[in-house]
């Protein structure tokens, strides 16, 4: 299976000639994200996660399309003629080849003001696993991390890490950050990287990794 990012916190998942595209929001501009994609899967509602706008282009040039996501977003893809079926917490189901599962329930706390959204992490064939927004802990060897956001701090990120302890760890979602803070968090991720003696790294846009 070949893992490719794109923008800020999308992937895109490979093998055997078809392809599943995570969570490809507003914050990703590479049409070929989504270029001949079996399915999409969005893990919550906000804007650089999930963009309606591309998935109802995607689904007009695929028919086939089929979106998997969590109920919140479901509900905002009634009206846009993309098959939609929601997974919840413990749920799996087989797509295009892959086996998909879903993990976790609710967006990490981050207003004081307003409830948190639905989430829900993907374990795609139990090798790797992208979280949304949230520290959701699954037994995985690949873990897509959370490279910055409003709602994590540095010491967040290394006890996730430290918690999960996968041999792999790929940060996404550092699409807020300039070339400062991405110097920062690289820096982060190599101490990490060399005191668990495990691939701990940020993914380029377009950067490729067979799993």
């Amino acid at each position: 299976m070949d893992l490719i990012k794109y923008g800020h916190a999308c992937v895109r998942l490979e093998k055997d000639g078809h392809a599943l595209v995570i969570d490809p929001g507003a914050m990703t501009p590479e049409a070929e994200a989504l270029a001949g994609a079996d399915a999409v899967l969005i893990t919550h509602e906000h804007f650089d996660h999930f963009e309606p706008d591309r998935l109802r282009e995607a689904a007009a040039g695929n028919p086939d399309l089929v979106v998997y996501t969590c109920s919140g977003v479901a509900r905002r893809l009634a009206d846009l003629g993309v098959k939609v079926h929601v997974l919840r917490d413990g749920e799996s189901v087989d797509v295009a080849g892959f086996r998909v599962r879903a993990a976790g329930q609710k967006h990490q706390f981050s207003h004081p003001d307003v409830a948190p959204v639905d989430n829900v992490g993907f374990l795609i064939d139990d090798e790797v696993f992208h979280p949304g927004d949230a520290l959701t802990v699954v037994d995985v060897p690949t873990l897509l991390v959370p490279g910055n956001a409003p709602w994590m701090t540095a010491p967040d990120l290394i006890a996730y890490l430290r918690r999960m302890a996968p041999r792999r760890a790929y940060a996404v979602h550092d699409g807020l950050l300039n070339d400062w803070g991405l110097q920062v968090l690289d820096g982060v991720l190599r101490i990490e990287a060399d005191r668990s003696n495990a691939d701990i790294r940020r993914l380029r846009c377009g950067e490729r990794v067979r799993l």
